[in-house]
């Protein structure tokens, strides 16, 4: 029963405002503060914070930053043995600004995680084999995940891919079948499809069109609507559970952290699908990345009152 991440590890800065400016204003803002962030490592929270041994694998630079980045992903109960410090290279960064509903704009600066390659997937060869689940994103080399996917699917395991941020030449269809469980939100679908769902229906109907690309299973975020999932197992759409939310940032990878914590546990996937749908939607209720990543408490909480 564990969770392995593959992936990108930030600093993030945030800064919030009434709104989010537009080109060429400036605007004075309420509040900044500055923490653990990367989608990779958002996810490799949420699944710790849910009590399931997750383990880390990526790439920190030369700089202040890494020793930073390094206690924090740590401080979570997130096996960092296999984080790599990378002299010639800067510790990636976020930038993101978030406006007074919640809504945010981000910037990621790579750094360290660019370089992921297969040396990294080679030193971390064990863990990934011996992984129930591994995560990946798009915020490290594409190249070095799907190396990274081959080793634990080959041993049993299921991968996960959030396909974010999408490339601007989309993906390859060999993308869509060297991992298990594809998760785009509405924007990304709409990137890799050419259509955006906007309803409940149209996020089935976009589930079902990945899954004719080759995806085994497919799920498609929709936010605060709620999200969608075509797979073997079957289909259906998950309501959002209803929340105050306050900041979206680290939402989505949350719900992955949520999703691959119940899978590594042996929910089915529609168990596994309200354990992240409870997950994402807990994170929007605190500001932060990864310290938004609510405890397996306070999502048994949520699930409970549903």
């Amino acid at each position: 029963m564990s969770v392995t991440v593959f992936g990108s590890i930030n600093i993030d800065v945030t800064a919030y405002a009434e709104r989010i400016p537009a080109i060429g204003e400036t605007l004075h803002g309420t509040a900044y503060k500055t923490g653990l962030g990367g989608k990779g490592a958002n996810q490799a929270v949420a699944a710790a914070r849910l009590g399931v041994p997750t383990a880390f694998v990526g790439r920190v630079g030369g700089d202040g930053f890494a020793d930073e980045a390094a206690r924090q992903i740590a401080g979570y109960g997130v096996d960092a043995g296999l984080l790599l410090r990378d002299r010639d290279a800067a510790t990636g960064i976020a930038v993101i600004g978030v406006d007074a509903e919640g809504r945010n704009v981000i910037w990621v600066i790579a750094g360290a995680n660019g370089r992921l390659d297969a040396t990294d997937v080679e030193r971390a060869q064990p863990q990934l084999a011996r992984s129930k689940v591994l995560l990946l994103q798009i915020e490290v080399p594409l190249e070095s995940s799907l190396a990274a996917a081959a080793v634990t699917r080959a041993a049993g395991g299921l991968v996960v891919l959030d396909p974010a941020p999408v490339p601007p030449s989309g993906v390859a269809d060999q993308v869509y079948t060297a991992v298990d469980i594809l998760t785009p939100n509405e924007v990304e679908t709409g990137m890799l499809l050419g259509t955006t769902p906007r309803t409940a229906d149209d996020a089935l109907s976009s589930a079902r069109a990945l899954r004719a690309r080759g995806a085994r299973t497919a799920i498609v975020k929709m936010g605060a609507l709620g999200a969608a999932y075509s797979g073997p197992e079957g289909e259906a759409f998950v309501p959002a559970f209803k929340v105050q939310a306050v900041d979206t940032v680290a939402a989505g990878d949350c719900f992955n952290g949520g999703l691959a914590a119940g899978l590594a546990q042996g929910l089915s996937l529609a168990e596994a699908m309200r354990m992240a749908s409870a997950t994402g939607a807990l994170a929007t209720t605190r500001q932060g990345s990864a310290e938004a990543a609510p405890t397996l408490a306070e999502v048994r909480k949520l699930l409970g009152g549903s």
